[in-house]
């Protein structure tokens, strides 16, 4: 255990930081996984309304620093590409 004041206020903001980290790359988990379901599905229109909001939260990940921009933009291309074929059929 940390036994200096700062150490300890250290120990106290990691704390935090982690919880607001993990809770961000779980909403990011989550829409990513929301897209796959609906591209699965098969429908068009659900996949492009959940395509926008997966869009914006992979976006403020990035904002946040909890995902990379190049790999968030990897994220984006995939799924606009799959979404593409759904729309193409």
């Amino acid at each position: 255990m940390a036994n200096h004041f700062s150490a300890l206020k250290r120990a106290r903001q990691t704390e935090v930081r982690s919880a607001r980290n993990r809770a961000n790359a779980s909403r990011v988990r989550t829409a990513l996984r929301k897209m796959r379901e609906a591209l699965a599905a098969g429908d068009k229109k659900v996949a492009e309304a959940i395509y926008r909001e997966t869009t914006s939260a992979v976006d403020k990940s990035v904002q946040k620093g909890v995902l990379h921009k190049n790999t968030a933009s990897r994220y984006k291309s995939r799924l606009g590409l799959h979404l593409n074929k759904l729309a193409a059929k």
